[in-house]
């Protein structure tokens, strides 16, 4: 039997991130991956590579969550960028309407290319209407703090402290992620189930930040509960993969390098 995961994110079309780096991730760890697409994000390389947003309609998205869905039996989905409170609405009725056995979150909380205010009334949705549906949420330490309501994160203790706020608001499990930004010599992700703390800790691979690299954490996450691994065996070999594909990365005209899923050996 194929194991299958679904993802309903944006495209990011120089390939380093978004539902292709979704799809590459499904694709490596052996599961048949199925996509929705809810926003087209393209960086202007003739404006210092800052990111241009286009939404995809609501009744697209919603088109193609009752294509997916009725062609295959899907009970296990990664949700990445959605972009608009229009999707997001969209996205969580179409959730709603089945039972799913995991719903990982990578919560983009502030879509590159938008206004402040549109910003802030996606981060709105996405709290109230999708975050309480999530296995797992992934965020990152931006949104660790954004959404812990923290000044800072400065460590190990900070970023658990953050996971236990954020797990209040309704997730099962919440994956804090301080990835190369929490200072010292490692990178520190910390579980938090609501009751038990687990940190997960693999050496710095250089300092610059890889593009990519949370898209494919919360994929790899997704194949393997996908797979029938439960979630702290998933994140652990989900922090290997990740690691591998910075170490692995793949260099390109703009400023910053992209995981490659490829790198990863198993």
């Amino acid at each position: 039997m194929v194991n299958l995961a679904y993802v309903i994110a944006g495209s990011e079309a120089t390939g380093g991130a978004g539902i292709q780096a979704d799809l590459k991730t499904f694709q490596q760890l052996g599961v048949y991956g199925v996509g929705t697409l809810t926003c087209i994000v393209s960086f202007d390389p003739k404006n210092g590579w800052t990111h241009r947003f286009v939404p995809v309609p609501p009744e697209v998205v919603a088109d193609q969550i009752e294509a997916a869905t009725a062609a295959h039996a899907l009970d296990v989905v990664k949700i990445g960028m959605l972009g608009t409170p229009a999707t997001i609405d969209v996205v969580a009725e179409g959730l709603r309407t089945q039972p799913w056995r995991h719903v990982v979150l990578d919560p983009v909380l502030i879509c590159k290319g938008q206004e402040p205010g549109a910003a802030l009334d996606t981060d709105t949705a996405l709290r109230e209407q999708v975050l309480p549906l999530a296995t797992v949420v992934t965020p990152n330490l931006f949104e660790a703090r954004t959404l812990a309501g923290m000044d800072t994160i400065a460590s190990v203790e900070d970023l658990t402290e953050a996971a236990r706020r954020i797990h209040a608001l309704g997730p099962a499990y919440v994956l804090a992620k301080g990835g190369g930004e929490l200072p010292g010599e490692d990178a520190v992700d910390v579980l938090f189930d609501g009751e038990e703390v687990t940190v997960f800790s693999a050496p710095k691979v250089g300092q610059a930040r890889v593009s990519g690299a949370g898209c494919t954490l919360a994929a790899a996450v997704t194949a393997e509960l996908a797979k029938g691994a439960d979630v702290r065996s998933a994140v652990g070999l989900a922090k290997d993969f990740v690691t591998a594909g910075i170490t692995g990365r793949v260099a390109a005209n703009t400023p910053f390098d992209t995981v490659w899923q490829g790198a990863y050996a198993g």
